[in-house]
């Protein structure tokens, strides 16, 4: 019978125990970094990625997560959002508390596409007569944008962003937020299958429809600048990359690009149209919200840690960019809606996007945009205030949170 005083004997082959047993004496320096760059990748790395066997891989994994040999406990003040030395897989104790309570809230917003009953949907766009050609167009420009804008996003996320926060409370609100787009694209997957729509117009949009393609393009360089395997934050030119595109998805990707179509799909819903889908878009609208809220916190504690980011030039190229971002969504805005329709138009949005352009450069200290602007939709804030209650299209009765309580202030 084994006892606690034996000394257990490793199965690996006596080849390997040798060769695991020095890899541990040299560990600890390894063990404290949580990514080795492509560039700097030993000879063994290398023939791992080439095809290494199972014993070496499993040998490869037990020396890669081996414990340091001497184990420091976290100080919660020596936490930062980047840069920082703290061991990430510490999630406590924690520092920013905010970003916990956040991807708490994420949790009790748990929903899934399927739940929702499509039945309606279905029948009002087989019906010939069911909805304008108007209608139909805003639809299909809808879905064709956001079925891969959330893809964009959550790239963004595993790609680039993870990597480079450092405070372990932002990384597992980063981590649901992944999980959140995947549901997302879900989502609009599902729409387009129940509708039986082509997908193949309707997921190659983003190639064939410029209004929607332009404003792929405006993000696309903020995900390859910060995904890319070299790019590596620490100094002030790379942190500054990062802090620019944390305002690009937070700002005006999450929380500028897809008000138009929020607005348009949940107008449908307020006039007893597509609710199915628009009860969806309403679940996706408070996941966005969200995801908003807690990228301006964190674009905010950066900026706290690192005030000298926040200068005169680069606060000039951010303007800039809310500027173009503001142009690309209007001109969606007027290709979706060629006519008026639903009781609103394109021109209504110009100051919808002025008026949520400036609300978001305010939220990052920013000044006003755009004097004036005042909001013509006062029903998209009632529609993320929605908490526990009847749902606001009424095709079934749900408590949309499983717990607790949200805040959008």
């Amino acid at each position: 019978m084994l006892t606690w005083d034996e000394e257990v004997k490793p199965s690996l082959p006596k080849d390997m125990q040798q060769g695991l047993h020095h890899s541990s004496q040299n560990s600890a320096p390894a063990a404290r970094s949580m990514e080795v760059p492509t560039s700097q990748s030993t000879p063994s790395a290398r023939k791992l990625d080439d095809g290494a066997t199972a014993p070496s891989r499993a040998l490869s994994a037990a020396t890669t997560q081996a414990a340091p040999a001497v184990a420091h406990r976290v100080n919660a003040a020596d936490k930062r959002i980047i840069n920082g030395q703290t061991d990430v897989n510490q999630l406590v104790p924690f520092k920013y508390k905010w970003a916990w309570e956040k991807y708490l809230a994420t949790c009790a917003n748990h929903w899934m596409p399927q739940e929702v009953n499509m039945t309606r949907d279905i029948a009002l766009w087989k019906d010939p007569n069911g909805l304008t050609e108007d209608e139909r167009r805003i639809i299909k420009r809808n879905l064709g944008f956001f079925v891969t804008a959330d893809s964009l996003a959550a790239n963004n996320i595993v790609l680039g962003t993870y990597r480079h926060i450092t405070a372990p409370e932002c990384r597992q609100f980063l981590l649901r937020q992944a999980f959140e787009e995947a549901i997302h694209t879900h989502a609009y997957q599902y729409i387009v299958e129940s509708l039986g729509l082509d997908e193949s117009e309707i997921f190659n949009a983003y190639n064939e429809v410029k209004s929607i393609r332009d404003k792929d393009e405006f993000l696309i360089p903020f995900i390859e600048a910060i995904s890319d395997p070299h790019f590596k934050t620490g100094t002030h030119e790379t942190d500054q990359t990062l802090l620019k595109s944390l305002i690009v998805f937070a700002c005006l990707m999450e929380g500028l690009f897809f008000y138009v179509g929020f607005t348009q799909i949940l107008a449908l819903g307020r006039q007893n149209k597509m609710t199915g889908a628009a009860e969806q878009y309403q679940y996706i609208l408070r996941d966005e919200s969200m995801h908003c809220n807690f990228g301006i916190d964190l674009i905010n504690q950066l900026k706290l840690e690192n005030p000298q980011l926040w200068t005169t030039e680069f606060k000039a190229e951010i303007k800039a960019l809310f500027l173009k971002a503001v142009e690309l969504e209007y001109q969606y805005a007027e290709d979706t809606m060629p006519r008026g329709v639903l009781g609103m138009n394109a021109s209504m949005f110009k100051g919808y996007l002025r008026y949520i352009a400036n609300r978001r450069a305010q939220q990052i200290g920013l000044e006003t945009l755009f004097p004036n602007e005042e909001n013509p939709f006062p029903w998209m804030s009632e529609m993320i205030d929605l908490k526990k209650e009847r749902n606001f299209f009424e095709t079934r009765v749900i408590e949309y949170q499983s717990g607790g309580a949200l805040s959008w202030d």
